[in-house]
Parts: structure tokens; sequence; C-alpha cells
């Protein structure tokens, strides 16, 4: 599977951004996909999770300004990140897994998928 994503950028607090990860080289769409962010010289972590029926997990921090989506036609997964504050300001990356597993257990693991897009900067300053 490759993933590629987009949507990065700078924004002032309290701006919004939209970022989206393709996926590609797989053909059974029915696997997780997730968001992790790594914060400049800080341990990685998980943002949200989807799997393919649409059900979702969040970061309990981050419930109610960010919302993770996909389009199963597509292959692709948006995270719609609201009300960004400068603590949110990381490099943030596309995971799938493709193991079978709740939403939850895909949460827990996809910072250490072998399915990582190359990231994308998001800075959000006050």
């Amino acid at each position: 599977v490759q993933l590629q994503e987009s949507g990065g950028g700078s924004v002032q607090a309290g701006g919004s951004l939209r970022l989206s990860c393709a996926a590609s080289g797989y053909t059974d769409s029915g696997f997780c996909m997730g968001w992790f962010r790594q914060p400049p010289g800080q341990r990685r972590e998980g943002v949200a999770s989807i799997d393919s029926d649409g059900r979702t997990t969040y970061a309990d921090s981050l419930k109610g300004r960010f919302v993770i989506s996909r389009d199963n036609a597509k292959n692709t997964v948006y995270l719609q990140m609201d009300s960004l504050e400068p603590e949110d300001t990381s490099i943030y990356y596309c995971a799938a897994v493709l193991s079978r597993m709740t939403v939850r257990q895909c949460f827990d693991v996809m910072t250490r998928s072998n399915y990582v897009g190359q990231g994308t900067q998001v800075t959000v300053s006050s």
C-alpha cells in the first residue's frame, strides 16, 4: 500500500485545515486507516482512525475539533481540523493497518504500522 498525504500548511490559531490521504496499490479497501502526528522532539501520537464501515476513534484531547472521514470509492481518508491551536503544530502522517481488527485496536497500533505516508507539515501560529 502506498499512501500520499496532502493539505498541510500554515494557519493562524483558530483556523482550519483539511488533510487528505490517498491509498493505492492494494485491491481490498476493507482496511483501517488513520492519522497520527509527531511534534518536534516528541513521540508519535494517534489522532484518529476509521474503518471501512465508517466507525471512528479519536484521541480524547482532539474530539470536537478534528473529524476523520473516508471515501472508499476513492480510497481516500480525510482529516478536517478546526479551531487549530499552536500545540497542533506537527508533522501529520497517514497510516494503513491491513490486519483485521477493531477501529480502536487500529488506533492503538497505527503509529507502528509499516504502511505510512511521507507526512505533511501543519504549522499553527499564535
